[in-house]
C-alpha cells in the first residue's frame, strides 16, 4: 500500500473547526444518509404501490430513478468539486438533496415522486464524490487507512440498515403519514449537517489546472444516454411484454457506451479532461476492483429488492417485520466491513473470491428455504447473516485496495469512477433481478412469489459465482 506524507490542507479560518474527527463524522453522516435513501424505499415500496396506485414499472422507477441520476452525474459532481471547491459543492449538493427529500415526502402521485427522486439523486451526485475527495486530501498515512475503513463500514451497513429503518418508519405510521417519513427523515438530518458542514469543512486550496478543467458535457450526454438506454427497457420491458423498442434500446446502449469510450479516449489524447480519465483506469487494480464492486452491488441490490417484495407481497409481512428480517445481514455486513483488515495475512488474498462464494451459497440457501411458500423458519437468519458477510468480503477489500493506490491529485476522478460503478451496479441489480422477479410473479400470492424468489435466488447465486471466478482467475495469474 502506498501512502503520501503530504500534510492535509486545512483552513486556518477562525470560523472553521479543523478537528479531523468531526470532519470525518460530518461527511460520513451524509454518505450514510444518501446510501440509506437508495434502499430505505424498498420496504416502503409495497405501501407506495398501493397508496399511489403505482404500476410495477412505476415502482421500479421510484427506486431506480434516484440511482439513475446519481450514477450518471457522479463523475460530473466530482469534477465540480475540483472546479468550485469540495466544501462548496458538498454543501450545495446537501441542500439540493434535503430539499428534494422534502418534496418526495409531499409528493401527490407516482409521476411527481419519480421526478423528485431524480432531483434527489442529482443532489447526492454533487455531495457524495466530495466525501472521498475530502478524505483523500485531508487524511494521511494510518489516519487515511482508518478513515477509509470507516468509509467502507458506512457503505457496508447503509444498504441493509435502510431496510430496517424503512420498516420501522413505515410501520410507525407517524401522524398517519404512512410511507412519507422514509423521505422526510432526511430533512432535519440534512439541516443539521448543513450547519455543521459550514463550520467544519476546510476551504482547501485549488490549483489553476483544477479550476480550468472542463465539465466534458458531450461525455456527460453520451454517458446519460447509454445508461438510460440500458436501464429504461430493463425496467419497463417486462410490463410491456418486451416490445421491439426495448430490444432496440438495449442494442443501442452498447453502441453508445462504445462511442462514449472512444470519445473519452480522443479527448484525453487532445489534452482535454474526460469524465473517465484513462490515467485513472491505468492505476493498478482499478479495473478489476470496478468489476468486483459492480458485481457485489448488483447482487446486494437485487437481493434486498426481491426478498423485500416477497416478504411483504407474497407472505404478507408488515413493513416492520420485513425490515427487521434484514437485521442479521446488516449486522454481519458491518462487522465484517470493520474487521476484515485485522484478519490473518494469509487469508487476505482469499477474501474477495471467498466472499462471492459465500454469497452464492447463502443466496441459494435462502431461495431453497423460501421456495415452499412459508417464512423459511429460523434457518433463514443464518443464511441472511452469511449473505451480508459474503457481500462485505467481496466489496470492502476491493474498494479499500483500489483507493489505497490513488494519489491525492487523482482522488476526485477515482472517487467519481468507483462511486459511479457502485451506483451502476445497484441500478443494474434492481432493474435486472427486479424484472426477473416480476416476470415470474403471475399472481401476488405466496406460492407464485416463492417461485419468483427462488428463480431470483438462483440468478443471484450465478452472478456471485461469476464474481468469484473473476477474482480467482486474477489470483491464478
Amino acid at each position: 500500500m502506498t501512502t503520501t506524507t503530504t500534510r492535509p490542507v486545512l483552513s486556518k479560518d477562525g470560523g472553521t473547526d479543523n478537528r479531523p474527527g468531526l470532519l470525518l463524522g460530518v461527511v460520513l453522516a451524509a454518505q450514510f444518509m444518501a446510501l440509506l435513501d437508495v434502499f430505505i424505499v424498498n420496504v416502503a415500496a409495497p405501501t407506495i404501490r398501493t397508496e399511489l396506485s403505482a404500476s410495477g414499472a412505476g415502482l421500479q422507477l421510484v427506486i431506480a430513478g434516484y440511482t439513475i441520476a446519481y450514477a450518471v452525474l457522479l463523475i460530473t459532481g466530482a469534477r465540480l468539486g475540483d472546479r468550485l471547491g469540495h466544501r462548496r459543492t458538498y454543501l450545495m449538493g446537501l441542500a439540493v438533496f434535503t430539499a428534494a427529500s422534502l418534496a418526495c415526502g409531499l409528493a401527490a402521485g407516482t409521476g411527481q415522486l419519480i421526478a423528485f427522486r431524480l432531483v434527489q439523486g442529482a443532489g447526492a451526485a454533487l455531495m457524495i464524490p466530495q466525501v472521498l475527495s475530502l478524505i483523500q486530501r485531508n487524511f494521511t498515512g494510518e489516519g487515511r487507512v482508518r478513515a477509509l475503513g470507516a468509509y467502507s463500514a458506512v457503505l457496508a451497513t447503509g444498504a441493509a440498515a435502510g431496510q430496517v429503518v424503512g420498516g420501522i418508519l413505515v410501520s410507525a405510521d407517524l401522524f398517519g403519514s404512512s410511507w412519507r417519513p422514509v423521505f422526510l427523515v432526511n430533512v432535519p438530518i440534512g439541516l443539521v449537517l448543513l450547519a455543521l458542514g459550514a463550520r467544519v469543512l476546510p476551504r482547501d486550496a485549488r490549483t489553476e489546472p483544477e479550476r480550468d478543467r472542463s465539465l466534458d458535457l458531450p461525455g456527460l450526454v453520451l454517458l446519460a444516454a447509454a445508461v438510460s438506454m440500458l436501464t429504461v427497457p430493463l425496467v419497463l420491458g417486462q410490463e410491456q411484454d418486451w416490445p421491439a423498442w426495448a430490444w432496440t434500446s438495449l442494442a443501442c446502449s452498447a453502441a453508445v457506451f462504445a462511442a462514449f469510450g472512444a470519445y473519452e479516449t480522443r479527448l484525453a489524447r487532445r489534452g482535454g479532461a474526460p469524465l473517465i480519465a484513462p490515467r485513472v483506469l491505468r492505476i493498478p487494480g482499478i479495473g478489476r476492483a470496478a468489476f468486483q464492486i459492480a458485481a457485489a452491488m448488483a447482487v446486494n441490490a437485487g437481493f434486498l429488492f426481491t426478498i423485500t417484495l416477497h416478504l411483504q407481497g407474497g407472505l404478507g409481512h408488515s413493513a416492520l417485520r420485513a425490515g427487521l428480517t434484514f437485521a442479521p445481514a446488516a449486522a454481519s455486513f458491518g462487522v465484517v466491513g470493520l474487521t476484515w483488515r485485522r484478519w490473518p495475512a494469509r487469508l487476505q488474498r482469499l477474501l474477495i473470491p471467498g466472499g462471492f462464494q459465500l454469497a452464492a451459497i447463502a443466496s441459494a440457501t435462502m431461495g431453497g428455504l423460501l421456495r415452499g411458500g412459508d417464512a423459511g423458519g429460523w434457518g433463514l437468519y443464518p443464511a441472511l447473516a452469511a449473505m451480508g458477510a459474503g457481500l462485505a468480503l467481496a466489496f470492502s477489500p476491493a474498494l479499500t485496495g483500489a483507493l489505497a493506490r490513488v494519489r491525492p491529485e487523482e482522488a476526485a476522478d477515482a472517487s467519481g469512477l468507483l462511486a459511479t460503478v457502485t451506483q451502476l451496479g445497484q441500478l443494474i441489480g434492481v432493474a435486472s433481478f427486479g424484472t426477473l422477479f416480476l416476470a415470474r410473479l403471475h399472481t401476488p400470492g405466496a406460492h407464485d412469489s416463492a417461485d419468483a424468489v427462488w428463480a431470483c435466488a438462483l440468478a443471484l447465486a450465478v452472478a456471485s459465482i461469476l464474481g468469484a471466478s473473476a477474482a480467482l482467475v486474477h489470483r491464478a495469474r
